[in-house]
């Protein structure tokens, strides 16, 4: 799969991409990369990007006439083009998952007050927001994104059947908590059940504890699921 993502500032997203897991994946091939300065396709001496929004307001919009040729750029007949902007649909595990099956994603990142509507109306194939917030631009949300989608893709975890039990997969539920050495520490133990041997136990009790934290920090899944 190839991730594209076209920023004003290329190096918010390059660095942090091109370390643990997702940076491995990059190396080894599973993934690819591009990051592209959206300034390249500016008007004029400055490069410009943006201009005052019509009607007026405060803050600036970034130009359609800017973002049409960067997005043309990158696009291929497989593509699908997504804009960050707050009121998009919500990222979750679903749309990661979704996202994921593409051979293709285009990531256009805004920035200042705003993009024009018009590439919203006509460039873009999707608009996504990852939370009820707004930030100071859209490189932050395509991280996220990239992570989230890049670490389902084959060979990316290292372990095939990793990604199924975690929080949010296809069990519907949270993921079970997880324990490791000491047994004990400060009076706190280790569950007995996980120090058992006995396979069949400990995978009723994993599900047993998902379902319960579910239940508890969760119940808007919980009641999903059911």
């Amino acid at each position: 799969m190839r991730f594209d993502v076209l920023t004003l500032f290329p190096d918010m997203v390059e660095g942090p991409l091109r370390h643990s897991m997702i940076g491995r994946a990059l190396e080894a091939g599973h993934v690819e990369l591009g990051v592209h300065d959206i300034r390249a396709h500016g008007l004029g001496r400055h490069r410009t990007v943006d201009d005052a929004p019509f009607g007026g307001g405060s803050g600036m919009v970034m130009r359609v006439d800017v973002l049409d040729p960067a997005i043309a750029a990158v696009r291929r007949p497989d593509s699908h083009v997504v804009l960050f902007e707050p009121s998009g649909t919500r990222f979750d595990q679903r749309m990661a998952e979704r996202f994921a099956t593409l051979p293709h994603l285009v990531l256009v990142c805004g920035h200042y007050e705003g993009i024009d509507a018009r590439v919203r109306e006509h460039l873009v194939d999707e608009t996504v927001s990852i939370g009820d917030y707004v930030l100071t631009g859209g490189e932050y949300a395509a991280l996220v994104v990239v992570d989230a989608t890049a670490r389902l893709l084959p060979g990316v975890l290292g372990n095939a059947t990793s990604a199924s039990d975690e929080s949010f997969s296809s069990s519907g539920t949270l993921e079970y908590p997880h324990y490791t050495r000491p047994r004990e520490y400060r009076g706190w133990a280790v569950p007995d059940i996980l120090l058992s041997g006995n396979h069949g136990r400990v995978d009723a009790w994993r599900r047993e504890q998902a379902r319960a934290r579910t239940e508890a920090v969760r119940p808007d899944l919980a009641r999903e699921k059911s």
